[in-house]
């Protein structure tokens, strides 16, 4: 039974983690944002996030798809109308 209690241990140190991240919004951003800094430098780790997201994340996906569609629009304008 020793093998139990460092196993509980993590559970509830993650329960604590998960917490502060559900009540301090910017601190949510910022592990996020350290997560896909830390996949983004591997490749694989990168098509496997992407692929979690479309498959499991429709809401998500759907709202990277609708940013990345507006971006391809306004690169179809001229500079003067917002286009780049």
């Amino acid at each position: 039974m020793k093998t139990d209690k460092p196993q509980e241990q993590n559970n509830i140190d993650l329960e604590l983690f998960y917490q502060a991240l559900e009540d301090n919004p910017e601190l949510l951003e910022d592990a996020f944002e350290t997560i896909l800094e830390m996949v983004n430098s591997e490749p694989k780790s990168a098509k496997k996030l992407a692929l979690l997201i479309k498959e499991d994340f429709h809401d998500l996906y759907k709202e990277i798809a609708e940013l990345c569609t507006s971006d391809q629009d306004k690169g179809n304008t001229p500079a003067c109308c917002g286009g780049h």
